[in-house]
């Protein structure tokens, strides 16, 4: 797994905390920050998917014999 897919993951779910308290306190400016952090956090771990994606078309596969 691709480090960009994890550090992704952990960006997406601190903009939804962030978004949430926001949200809860009536601050829109950290609902702002909070969805600004999940739409990044989403967009690395895509890229981190799509290089998992690249590695795994090039690697070599077993050939089975019958």
């Amino acid at each position: 797994m691709d480090k960009d897919r994890i550090k992704g993951k952990a960006k997406d779910i601190a903009g939804r905390v962030e978004r949430q308290a926001g949200k809860w306190t009536g601050s829109e400016e950290h609902q702002v920050k909070g969805a600004a952090k999940q739409v990044e956090g989403k967009a690395q771990n895509a890229w981190g998917k799509m290089k998992d994606a690249g590695r795994e078309a090039v690697k070599p596969r077993k050939r089975r014999v019958a």
